[in-house]
């Protein structure tokens, strides 16, 4: 049975190598949910989604960096602390955007001094669905 959560992270261009090393973290040292404490390992990674070779609309290259995956079995909270973790050079730029399995919109982070801070409130779901 699979556990997938959606992940975008926008960086700043200088920020590009700082990407790439979580993505390969996302593949061999990432805690897993659902299977024990302390369990790490592959839970998926990242890919670029904004290169010279991507298909955007409206006829131009995007202006900016964005990785994106699907992870299954990501514990969200270890993610989260990762990326707060990871010496960005320009950590002001970072947007992580991450969408849970059953969620239907993304909550986003954003850095605020040396912590991430979600910005999108938790919750809207119930909001629209109350009864599930």
């Amino acid at each position: 049975m699979s556990h997938v959560a959606n992940v975008m992270i926008s960086v700043d261009s200088d920020d590009r190598p700082a990407a790439e090393e979580l993505s390969r973290w996302l593949q061999t040292s990432a805690p897993r949910r659902g299977f024990g404490p302390g369990t790490v390992g592959w839970v998926g990674s990242l890919n670029e989604t904004t290169g010279s070779d991507t298909q955007w609309g409206g006829g131009k290259y995007p202006e900016c960096d964005v990785y994106a995956g699907a992870l299954n079995h990501a514990d969200l909270a270890g993610l989260v602390a990762h990326v707060e973790r990871i010496a960005w050079e320009h950590p002001e730029f970072v947007q992580l955007f991450v969408m849970d399995q059953e969620q239907v919109y993304f909550r986003v982070w954003m850095f605020h001094g040396a912590k991430l801070r979600q910005i999108v409130p938790d919750g809207r779901e119930e909001e629209v669905w109350p009864n599930g």
